[in-house]
């Protein structure tokens, strides 16, 4: 603790120290002017800048200002470029410097567990390590800029589904390896100046009340420095989360939890050099925000139009191109059909909506580049955005397709089907989408299918398309990066960050996910994505780090290790050099992503095949070679043990792999690698976890792998302060706080469209009662809340008196 921080601690009254334990609206931190700390601005960002200019929502529903809108996560992460996420992240910082905000909430690390996930596209990866690795990236671009970070959501949220107020129960070694991984990354590698936990609970406790999380694994385990914050509302028990290590509560809740803070300091439930400890860190983050003040270097937003042109092309993945379908020809005529190629889907719905400072659409851009070449265009709309489409509407589309030389369909997920509050329910696409493409059968022969989606969708019935393109949410210059992608101006160069299943009954968890309101069950353990289906050899559509390109690339000379006669002797410090060439054998510039995977021959614990452990990503001319060399450490081979709380490598055989995918090894060498620790015997108890193709995952096997008995879930009655007002509905009370809720958030968006009020109701039903006292500022007390609450029970005595209810 500085000097100067120690002097504002002498200086601060305890109000003033509680005061500045919580935000001071919706989106700043409060200042103190006379002792020049000045109030900061937070704000959504993790694909492009929303600062609301007048009134705040966090749904995104209300207008903010311009700024580029960069392609979300899950597209960023099919690029695989380090190189190019940072510097997508250093152009977001120069745009929050020009617009005096102080930290982007950004980015997402919440593992994608379960392809339905609605907040997917917010999320990078199924993967920790690269996951992991692309928020480094995208930390150190921001924060070189002087604009800091908030790594979320800590940790655990993967559903939407209760989000607020679910109980996540995992295993100790699903939690270090897959859960908290990518956390641990952040911490070790870019030291964001803020980590923002989770709604959720997580093994029976509030993560803004978590001890194990936010004080002995994030700061004496992983040494953070930073700041925690609150997602906006999850602040459970205030003085619980600063004796947790939890620092600022946002957004404001009035005086209702600072008022807490100071009743607990006089009356001795919290000292006052623990309260001390946690308005430092609120004060080294001002302090810093201060510091950092001066103007942003100049930028132009048509450079980063630019920019995010680059970063959409490098997220297309090229899924399947038979006969070389693609690239198309632009002197021939095109038929373009499907609504969202005029109306084009670009970023998700929710938090992270933000207003783009220009907006392409695919239609205009296939149109002006064909039209250039002497070829022509015409386009059917196919369906409408709104869900509905007639059989003239598809019989219109195929007239134009047959006629056509070349056809390009468009189809994805509108925000009815994608989006922050509510978790989807299949993957398929919308069913006039399928109808279309149905109609469209006869000329599936020239059809390139252009997806616009946030997440994985199952593609069944169109086996006879010679192209499929994945373009995820492509940001706002997305569409002129499709249409040269798809004409060959540029060639595909992104790869599956995710596994594409077959059928959403094929992924590992579909029987735990998301779960009950109140407990979610990770009875899978480790077995999220690849790491299942490689395993199983469960058949996918598109495997994870799956990606076509319009040149072939090959693999030769793989050398691990300097001199290394395939034995080694492994420690902590340990690191080990993978060298390998890669030549571009094809016609045409291009990129490679070169993936390295790592298996243990005869682990005493369940362990997958292969776990991704480096990659990295070449651009080559046409016969071009070059070499790439990977590192891998103790860490590489490394499980968590969890009787000795540590990492550890078994003495033993291990396959270091390389591939263009999970699926397409091209080289291979097995190492035996000597340790400090011999092999040891399996646990028969978990003998299900050692055969996952079963899906067995029963209580006997998981309470062995808990190492206790699963929780007794929460009841739903009788009702309490975290009873959502979706479960509070029952009661003519609770339906009437929840009209009170939705009518108030009208308000604060003024008119919304049916997208729009999809969201609301999603958000508004999974709300808690607590919260809902928060967010009124102080009109509705807690006391007020806890009549309500006794008279719902019918518990009038209670009522009568007033007392506190129950908080679960």
């Amino acid at each position: 603790m500085n000097t100067e921080i120690q002097n504002l601690l002498a200086t601060l009254t305890l109000e003033q120290k509680a005061n500045l334990s919580s935000g001071a609206d919706f989106w700043t931190l409060p200042g103190i002017a006379e002792l020049d700390l000045p109030s900061i601005m937070v704000t959504d960002g993790p694909h492009g800048l929303r600062k609301q200019a007048g009134g705040s929502d966090h749904i995104g529903l209300q207008d903010s200002v311009p700024a580029t809108c960069f392609p979300t996560a899950s597209g960023m992460a099919a690029s695989w470029n380090l190189s190019l996420v940072r510097e997508v992240g250093v152009a977001l910082g120069r745009e929050a410097r020009r617009e005096n905000v102080s930290v982007l909430l950004g980015p997402g690390l919440n593992i994608k567990r379960n392809p339905l996930g609605g907040r997917n596209f917010e999320y990078f990866s199924e993967d920790p390590l690269l996951s992991g690795a692309l928020s480094v990236a995208w930390i150190n671009g921001v924060q070189s800029q002087g604009v800091g970070t908030s790594a979320k959501h800590y940790a655990v949220n993967n559903h939407e589904a209760g989000r607020m107020v679910v109980d996540a129960i995992v295993d100790q070694r699903t939690l270090r390896e897959i859960y908290l991984s990518g956390f641990e990354a952040v911490v070790k590698q870019a030291q964001p100046w803020t980590i923002m936990c989770a709604y959720n609970k997580l093994n029976g406790s509030y993560l803004s009340e978590n001890i194990t999380l936010l004080n002995h694994i994030l700061r004496e385990q992983w040494h953070y420095q930073g700041l925690v914050m609150t997602d906006w509302g999850a602040t459970h028990n205030r003085v619980a989360g600063i004796n947790a290590g939890l620092n600022l509560e946002m957004p404001s809740s009035g005086m209702l939890n600072t008022q807490k803070i100071i009743d607990a300091v006089n009356i001795g439930a919290l000292s006052l050099e623990e309260l001390d400890t946690s308005v430092a860190k609120v004060l080294e983050l001002i302090l810093k925000s201060r510091d950092k003040s001066e103007p942003a270097s100049d930028f132009s937003f048509e450079h980063h139009h630019g920019l995010a042109k680059r970063a959409a092309a490098e997220a297309c993945v090229l899924l399947h191109n038979d006969s070389d379908f693609l690239p198309l020809n632009p002197a021939e005529t095109i038929a373009v059909i499907g609504a969202l190629a005029a109306d084009t889907r670009y970023q998700g719905s929710g938090s992270s909506q933000i207003i783009p400072t220009q907006l392409e659409q695919p239609l205009e851009c296939i149109t002006d580049l064909v039209s250039k070449r002497g070829g022509q265009v015409h386009y059917a709309q196919g369906y409408s955005l709104s869900g509905q489409a007639s059989e003239a509407d598809r019989a219109q589309a195929l007239v134009l397709a047959q006629k056509a030389d070349k056809v390009v369909v468009f189809v994805g997920l509108t925000p009815e089907y994608e989006s922050e509050g509510f978790d989807r329910s299949h993957l398929n696409l919308p069913a006039a989408q399928l109808q279309l493409l149905a109609a469209l059968l006869p000329v599936h022969h020239k059809i390139v299918v252009v997806l616009q989606n946030g997440a994985p969708v199952t593609l069944r019935d169109i086996d006879a398309v010679p192209s499929i393109l994945e373009a995820y949410l492509g940001g706002q210059a997305g569409a002129s990066a499709l249409a040269d992608i798809l004409f060959g101006e540029l060639n595909p160069s992104g790869k599956l960050a995710e596994t594409f299943p077959c059928d959403i009954s094929d992924s590992p968890n579909y029987n735990w996910f998301p779960g009950e309101t109140r407990q979610s069950q990770y009875r899978e353990s480790i077995w999220v994505g690849y790491r299942y289906f490689n395993t199983t050899g469960q058949k996918v559509a598109f495997p994870f780090g799956h990606g076509l390109s319009y040149t072939q690339f090959s693999y030769s000379q793989l050398r691990v290790g300097e001199g290394s006669s395939g034995e080694l002797s492994l420690d902590e410090n340990t690191e080990l050099a993978v060298r390998l060439r890669v030549k571009n054998e094809g016609t045409r510039a291009g990129g490679e992503i070169v993936q390295l995977y790592v298996g243990q021959a005869n682990s005493s614990v369940h362990r997958p095949s292969k776990e991704l452990k480096a990659f990295d990503k070449v651009f080559l001319e046409p016969g071009q070679e070059a070499e790439i060399c990977l590192t891998l450490n103790h860490r590489s081979f490394a499980f968590w043990h969890c009787d000795s709380d540590t990492w550890r490598v078994e003495s033993d055989q291990y396959t270091v792999s390389i591939g263009a995918s999970i699926e397409d090894i091209r080289l291979e060498q097995s190492l035996s690698i000597t340790t400090a620790h011999a092999l040891g015997a399996r646990d028969t108890a978990l003998a299900t976890y050692y055969a996952p193709q079963h899906r067995n995952f029963d209580e006997v096997s998981f309470v062995t792998l808990l190492g206790h008995a699963i929780p007794t879930a929460i009841p739903t009655r009788p009702y309490q302060m975290n009873s959502t007002l979706f479960e509070v509905q029952d009661s003519w009370i609770g339906r009437l706080l929840l009209k009170q809720v939705k009518k108030t958030i009208d308000a604060m968006v003024g008119e919304s469209s049916d997208k729009d009020r999809i969201v609301i109701e999603a958000i508004a039903s999974e709300m808690p009662l607590r919260v809902m006292v928060a967010n009124s500022q102080g009109k509705l007390s807690e006391k007020t809340m806890s009549r309500l609450i006794h008279a719902m029970n019918r518990h009038w005595l209670k009522c009568l008196r007033g007392s506190a209810a129950d908080s679960h």
